[in-house]
């Protein structure tokens, strides 16, 4: 008789660890020898449960079975476990194969072929499943538990952490884990805040944008390319606030489980609460729920900038058959009068306001006297701060390069040339590429160009932009890079936007080139007294 051969573990873990399928193989082919049977096709799965189907070997070795003719008689098995711990799946596939002329034999479970073995096989069945669930159970409950006491259960880490084994053992003395910064994929998170939170060379960047921007340049997610639903769980998981929620989910079904039965981790973070919730507070903003996308790419001059005292956008609007244009309360224009009571404002009126008070309160020569001014207290006042991180990423950087020395030297002494080393050389490729990358901000912001602005600059600046200004497109684009949001409140719009973009643009201004728009950085309404104007009635 010619069968098949079908062996099968749960996990990987065991694929890798254990030495049950080659016994499993050693104890089928012994068998066919006894039993004058021929082994034709082996058949073996590493790493997949027997509770469902969902295994590309197994549902090959049925296609073969189902085959005309049939590849195989009958599929050889150490026990009915391996082939299914589910007694009415069992049953489905067994029938199934019957129809096409092939047996399903256990050899260490024998049974014959009529009622009475029938029976036996569904008692089997029956006790395989309740023995699964009773060992998935105490599985779930015990590593609930070690989540608990401090310990990370989860298979894989999250992108920016690894996990690390500690010198305390746990069951069947595997050594427990916790997780640790992976500070290159750390760096990486980082940049993504950043990127969202401050855009990229005053262009600001959504999510789709910013993988584009980070596979474009080597920074790759474990090495693949970003895709927007990675970069979305970055900005929006409360893991790299440190914060690590285990048994959230069920693995099998993916239902949510009650939030009691949560149990949360805590690890270092990566962000600050700050960065968080504003990115949360952006992501919220940018929701096409609340900003159409058709307003993102419009021609009005405040699209995306103005913000109601309530919290919400404020959003372009025409009354009179498209006849005037406003800008109103977004809260009030979906949910109706009742949820705020800011007014309309003329569209034209308050552009007029914004782009005047920008142009003679913010681009004032003493005005960007005292700002630059107040740049240089937080430059100083951060340099102690900021010297310490540039320290640690140089030395980071150090040991990236070291290792890459390490590797070529491998690889010249001819000790190392697979694709595992060519994979390792990239890894250590986009690593130091990152840290350069962020050791290249934090530097920028110590040689920000204010210690070397003089007031002729100044001046000449604040008299350029000014005229510039009365360009729409022009003006557009400098209040986008240099302006956060104009928060409206009754009569007073106040505006907060950016010290170092100031700085840049006036510095780029000597070298002819201030038609570029500057990037964002540390806000320049840092009190409540500056560049508040009334709006009139």
């Amino acid at each position: 008789m010619h069968v098949a051969l079908y062996a099968r573990v749960s996990t990987t873990r065991q694929a890798d660890n254990d030495l049950s399928i080659p016994d499993q193989i050693r104890q089928l082919k012994d068998w066919c020898k006894a039993n004058a049977c021929t082994p034709i096709r082996e058949y073996v799965e590493s790493g997949a449960s027997a509770m469902d189907d969902k295994r590309p070997v197994f549902q090959q070795m049925i296609a073969d079975a189902q085959a005309k003719p049939a590849a195989f008689e009958a599929i050889l098995i150490h026990s009915f476990s391996r082939f299914f711990r589910d007694g009415i799946e069992f049953g489905s596939y067994e029938r199934k194969l019957k129809r096409h002329g092939v047996k399903i034999i256990s050899i260490t479970q024998p049974t014959s072929d009529d009622a009475g073995g029938d029976m036996m096989r569904r008692i089997i069945n029956l006790f395989d499943e309740h023995q699964s669930r009773e060992n998935s159970k105490h599985t779930h409950r015990a590593m609930c538990e070690n989540v608990r006491q401090g310990f990370y259960s989860g298979s894989k880490a999250p992108f920016g952490f690894k996990a690390v084994a500690t010198e305390i053992s746990g069951s069947r003395g595997r050594k427990r884990k916790r997780l640790e910064l992976d500070q290159a994929e750390a760096i990486i998170v980082r940049t993504i805040y950043d990127l969202y939170l401050n855009g990229f060379r005053g262009k600001t960047l959504g999510i789709k944008e910013i993988g584009k921007h980070l596979t474009q340049r080597g920074q790759l997610m474990r090495g693949n390319p970003w895709s927007i639903q990675k970069i979305h769980k970055i900005l929006s998981d409360r893991a790299y606030l440190g914060e690590h929620v285990f048994n959230k989910r069920c693995s099998k079904t993916g239902e949510k489980r009650p939030a009691d039965e949560w149990v949360t981790y805590r690890s270092e973070p990566i962000v600050t609460p700050e960065q968080f919730h504003d990115a949360q507070a952006l992501r919220k903003a940018r929701s096409p729920r609340n900003t159409p996308p058709r307003l993102v790419n419009s021609p009005t001059l405040l699209t995306g900038l103005l913000r109601c005292a309530c919290g919400h956008r404020l959003t372009a609007v025409t009354g009179k058959s498209g006849r005037y244009h406003y800008y109103k309360c977004a809260n009030r224009q979906s949910k109706g009068n009742h949820a705020c009571d800011s007014r309309n404002i003329p569209m034209e009126k308050l552009d007029a306001l914004i782009l005047d008070q920008f142009a003679e309160k913010i681009c004032a020569p003493e005005r960007l006297n005292q700002l630059m001014t107040e740049l240089r207290k937080r430059i100083r006042s951060s340099k102690s701060t900021e010297q310490e991180k540039v320290n640690a990423l140089t030395k980071l950087l150090k040991e990236v390069e070291k290792k890459q020395r390490n590797l070529l030297d491998a690889v010249e002494n001819g000790l190392a040339v697979d694709e595992v080393v060519q994979r390792r050389s990239q890894e250590l490729k986009s690593e130091r590429q990152s840290l350069m990358i962020e050791l290249t901000g934090v530097r920028r912001i110590h040689a920000a160009p204010q210690d070397r602005i003089l007031p002729s600059q100044v001046e000449a600046f604040s008299k350029a932009i000014r005229a510039k200004l009365q360009n729409k497109d022009f003006a557009k684009r400098y209040l986008h890079a240099l302006v956060d949001e104009i928060v409206v409140t009754g009569d007073t719009a106040t505006m907060k936007g950016s010290y170092v973009a100031l700085a840049q643009a006036i510095s780029e201004k000597k070298k002819g080139t201030s038609e570029e728009v500057p990037s964002s950085m540390f806000a320049w309404r840092a009190r409540s007294d500056s560049n508040a104007r009334p709006l009139g009635s």
